[in-house]
């Protein structure tokens, strides 16, 4: 009896994935659940499991091809006889393990597509991880010797142009193609930029798959967005105290308190106020969102990447805290399912202690607006107090919303960063 392995659906909005790599070959006797091949989606990279025990008969796909949910990737011949010859190489074989690394490298999913993104062979590394597993310490010393020596030879290479990968919402225009650069094409006019000529010292650094996806995402966003930024400055006092009163307690808890989570309450209050903000275009209409479903951009060792909380106007502020640092550590851990990344509504950016005075982030695709947080400083102010202006030092910061001119006028969009900020400085909120 034969059993095909189908395209699984790999979250919300995921339609087609790109075959990563092959974990097992034609021929091969696999155990039920054993990875057979990664997945990788503009959302996150997945492994398909084997649904039963047997022999691979066929792959259908080869790796780099495109495939869509439903489409056959592989057929696997079920039987007593196959499943117990994958057992019996399984106890044969010392360093083979239920993943199927027997014969190949010891490495993750995660360092394997690294190595496939810097060009390094696995099979020429030795591993400094335990029991021998390559760590992607291991593939970045080996793709840094690999691209000095391509630079000492004068002849560096540039990375294979691309289609755009962004995938076009209905009633909005298709993406310009990016170049290796990650530029738009010019579509008319005279001007060219100068061919990059090749300088001694000079690092050429080719896209890794994320930059490819943010670079479309953003080029995409901006063919097809009239945007507009608009700015905020919000006396934190009140809030800061309210968050000094509650820090410690929640921190026994294991729940950072910190600035974004209030920012975020702010924001679910000011979508419902304001439902133009939390909607997405259509041909010539657009939608009102019932859900509010906030991204929050995390930044990553492998790129920025935006995980969604879902829901976030039910939860209060101590809610919305734990779940932003909950999703934010699985991010940064390689942890993050397509599902974590699906179905915002509304972004908010927080550039971190780092971060500069203020800036207007580019709208994330299909949403209408992005508010992004600037650095929180202690500054002069002046207060009110008995009928008299007295001067006193609280923490300020800047807001910049960026927000979708086509269904986004001025004055809603002013309203509903108004609305964010005097709640920031009354610091209404449940804890």
């Amino acid at each position: 009896m034969s059993t095909t392995v189908s395209m699984p659906a790999l979250g919300e909005s995921v339609v087609e994935g790109t075959v990563g790599k092959w974990l097992v070959a034609e021929g091969e006797a696999v155990t039920k659940d054993q990875p057979l091949v990664e997945i990788l989606t503009d959302k996150a990279d997945s492994e398909v499991p084997a649904p039963v025990s047997g022999t691979v008969r066929v792959r259908f796909v080869a790796e780099d091809d495109v495939v869509t949910v439903g489409q056959a990737l592989c057929e696997i011949e079920e039987g007593s006889g196959a499943a117990n010859n994958a057992d019996s190489a399984a106890q044969n074989s010392p360093n083979e393990s239920a993943n199927n690394e027997g014969a190949k490298p010891l490495a993750s999913p995660a360092v394997r597509k690294l190595a496939r993104e810097r060009t390094v062979a696995l099979e020429t590394l030795d591993g400094t991880g335990p029991g021998g597993r390559i760590t992607k310490s291991d593939v970045e010393r080996a793709a840094t010797r690999v691209e000095s020596g391509s630079q000492s030879s004068g002849r560096p290479t540039q990375p294979a142009e691309q289609a755009p990968t962004s995938p076009t919402s209905r009633g909005t225009l298709p993406a310009p193609a990016p170049s290796a650069g990650g530029t738009a094409k010019a579509q008319s006019g005279a001007f060219r930029p100068p061919p990059y000529v090749a300088a001694p010292g000079d690092e050429v650094v080719p896209f890794s798959r994320r930059r490819r996806i943010i670079a479309d995402h953003m080029i995409y966003s901006k063919s097809v967005a009239p945007d507009v930024v608009t700015f905020a400055e919000c006396d934190l006092q009140a809030t800061s105290r309210l968050r000094d009163a509650h820090k410690k307690a929640l921190q026994a808890e294991g729940i950072g308190l910190n600035f974004l989570a209030f920012v975020a309450a702010a924001v679910c209050r000011s979508l419902r106020a304001h439902p133009t903000m939390n909607a997405r275009v259509l041909d010539d209409a657009f939608v009102k969102l019932k859900a509010i479903n906030l991204g929050i951009a995390v930044d990553t060792p492998d790129g920025l990447i935006v995980p969604v909380i879902k829901n976030a106007d039910e939860l209060t502020v101590r809610g919305l805290a734990r779940a932003i640092g909950e999703i934010a550590e699985r991010a940064r851990k390689g942890q993050i399912t397509p599902d974590d990344l699906a179905g915002k509504t509304f972004t908010i950016s927080n550039p971190g202690r780092m971060g500069n005075l203020v800036g207007g982030a580019i709208i994330s695709q299909p949403n209408v607006g992005i508010l992004r947080m600037g650095t929180i400083k202690k500054r002069v102010v002046v207060v009110e107090r008995d009928g008299e202006d007295l001067m006193a030092i609280h923490p300020v910061m800047q807001m910049a919303l960026t927000y979708d001119h086509r269904i986004v006028d001025g004055v809603e969009a002013n309203g509903f960063l108004y609305n964010i900020v005097e709640a920031l400085e009354s610091a209404d909120f449940e804890i």
